[in-house]
């Protein structure tokens, strides 16, 4: 038989997804707050396409003024300063960061001129962000690369809804954060040659 090849569907999910099936027992009321979970999850991934098209671009996007502020319109202050600083700092988008197949991400933005490590992210969601992800993402980059954490500056910032979340972490977070990367690494691979 020749299947349907369907190629407008790759790299999509379906809201009815047969791989999450918990909706098959969800009320209305169930499958109404998911659509909307689902919705401002796609609507987040347009914005990061939207703000890492124009760090590409070079494009700044507007400041909103006091007035679309108070009105709840224009560009979210964070987006439009994510962008900013992104070009201003020479950033790329969407990189990734491997140590190992057990332990790998994308950080949303990064920079490095080998003086100060810049990592960014920005968060379109209201769940209160950790900076412990940019921490890891810091600890790969640094195991990856061969960087001292100590013969570096690191920042990095959360962007989300109105608000700039700077950070600046020691040297000795980042080493207990490799440290465990790889020990936790060499545990799961020995767990592998014994399955």
């Amino acid at each position: 038989m020749h299947f349907n090849s369907h190629s407008e569907l790759s790299g999509k999910h379906a809201f009815l997804s047969p791989s999450s099936s918990a909706w098959l027992r969800y009320d209305e009321t169930q499958v109404q707050a998911r659509l909307q979970s689902w919705k401002a999850a796609k609507r987040g991934t347009d914005i990061h396409n939207h703000a890492h098209e124009s760090i590409r671009l070079g494009i700044y996007l507007a400041f909103p003024t006091e007035e679309e502020q108070a009105q709840g319109r224009g560009n979210p202050i964070a987006l439009a300063a994510y962008v900013a600083h992104g070009i201003d700092w020479g950033m790329s988008c969407e990189v990734p960061l491997f140590y190992s197949e057990n332990c790998f991400g994308h950080a949303d933005t990064m920079s490095f001129d080998t003086v100060t490590l810049r990592i960014s992210d920005l968060k379109t969601g209201i769940t209160a962000s950790k900076m412990e992800q940019l921490k890891i993402y810091a600890a790969i980059f640094c195991l990856e690369y061969g960087v001292d954490p100590y013969g570096i500056n690191i920042e990095l910032r959360i962007y989300q809804r109105e608000e700039i979340h700077d950070y600046v972490p020691s040297p000795e977070e980042i080493v207990q954060i490799m440290t465990t990367i790889v020990e936790r690494d060499q545990y799961i691979e020995s767990l592998k040659v014994v399955a």
